[in-house]
């Protein structure tokens, strides 16, 4: 079975990849890094005439250069400068950096290795590819996309109806969407409707390509890939202190201009403890992507009270700071997240799966994660045991072990 192109054009990534990537060309462009694919479904089995027309597909998207036309785009986003802007001129994916069989337990076996500055750039779009394969040769894709579409126009009913109430949310399901004429559809519908919503407006999606074309925002700041990288890839540094060094090597790329940050790759306690006053005043707010969000957010509003009380300063006084929610959400957990913070501090979510890939299909748990950088074992220490993922059992032992040391002895 022979698949039109998943993946044409290199906009078709998260924003963030391009503020990461810009930091890492910057700060960290000799820094190597070693990618794992994981499914987390149970019972998940790749056939091998789909992981063959997968392959077809990396190749493909291997063969891709940015236009004139996208780079005219990207230069006009106000933080990304010229000589990024001209390295990605020059940019292409590698194939050779791609390791990919039939060896696994779901019978598809994927590792990227090369300089990080490459292979950050793979995760998105790879995981697009392995999505859309094996759907639409799983089932009759017909058929989901029939079912998606139903889907879509009751979510945009309750929007409009007021069922339920977001606030500002964008759509962020690019790695784990059905397809890219699902994904497309659901960004094109969502913002048509925004005059039509109670309480709710869709500001825009993390897909680039998207964003460009339906001229909305793009949305996004970093993932859990740059934490892990820049406080654990470096043997001089003990990685219990990740956060702080993140947070400072985004402020030395970014200034004021910082965006959320992502706070659970080493655990909450470290990131209240890195980001003191300075930090709450650069970032703008902060991003949920694990554990109880409600405690999460309530111990976020008394930390950004804990600096305003103190220095009467608005820029950390929490009505002026906002907690963005990523983690697994539909409209009515993110409905009631917004009515239960929304008078005390702003609030806006990232939508993935449940606008991507809703079905009455269960949709793929899949990822690409950094593994190791630098030939060192990195690890994100998630709120949820389930989304901890490190091939070093002895190292994530080794990490727990600093970050106890060091909130026993701060």
């Amino acid at each position: 079975m022979n698949l039109d192109f998943i993946i044409t054009s290199l906009l078709e990534t998260d924003l963030y990849k391009f503020s990461m990537g810009q930091a890492i060309y910057h700060q960290y462009p000799s820094y190597k890094t070693h990618w794992t694919f994981k499914c987390r479904n149970k019972g998940i089995k790749f056939s091998p005439e789909m992981v063959e027309e997968i392959k077809e597909q990396i190749k493909h998207f291997c063969s891709l250069s940015f236009t004139e036309e996208e780079l005219d785009y990207l230069s006009k986003i106000e933080w990304l400068h010229s000589d990024y802007i001209d390295h990605l001129r020059l940019w292409k994916a590698r194939y050779e950096d791609f390791e990919i069989s039939t060896d696994s337990e779901c019978g598809f076996y994927l590792e990227a290795k090369g300089t990080w500055l490459n292979t950050s750039m793979y995760e998105i779009p790879v995981l697009a590819i392995i999505n859309e394969v094996y759907f639409r040769m799983s089932y009759d894709y017909d058929k989901l996309f029939e079912q998606y579409k139903r889907k879509l126009e009751e979510k945009t009913g309750w929007l409009i109806s007021g069922k339920y109430n977001l606030g500002n949310f964008s759509e962020f399901g690019l790695r784990r969407r059905l397809s890219a004429e699902a994904q497309e559809l659901a960004v094109e519908t969502l913002i048509k409707h925004n005059p039509e919503y109670k309480e709710s407006r869709c500001v825009g999606t993390s897909n680039v390509y998207l964003a460009k074309k339906f001229n909305v925002t793009p949305v996004g700041t970093m993932a859990h890939e740059f934490i892990m990288c820049v406080g654990q890839g470096d043997p001089m540094y003990n990685p219990a202190f990740s956060n702080k060094l993140a947070m400072e090597a985004w402020t030395k790329e970014y200034g004021v201009l910082n965006g959320t940050y992502l706070t659970d790759t080493i655990g909450e306690e470290t990131a209240h403890l890195d980001m003191g006053y300075t930090f709450s005043i650069c970032f703008s707010g902060v991003r949920h992507d694990s554990g109880d969000p409600y405690k999460w957010g309530e111990d976020w509003i008394k930390h950004y009270e804990t600096f305003y009380n103190k220095y009467k300063d608005e820029r950390v006084n929490p009505k002026n700071k906002t907690l963005l929610f990523s983690d697994s959400l539909d409209f009515k957990r993110a409905s009631d997240l917004y009515a239960h913070f929304k008078d005390r501090i702003k609030v806006a979510f990232g939508i993935g799966t449940y606008i991507a890939n809703d079905t009455d299909v269960e949709p793929l748990n899949i990822v690409m994660k950094v593994s190791s950088c630098n030939g060192r074992p990195v690890a994100k220490l998630s709120n949820d045991d389930g989304k901890t993922m490190c091939k070093d059992d002895e190292y994530v032992e080794y990490l727990h072990k600093t970050i106890e040391w060091r909130l026993n002895h701060q």
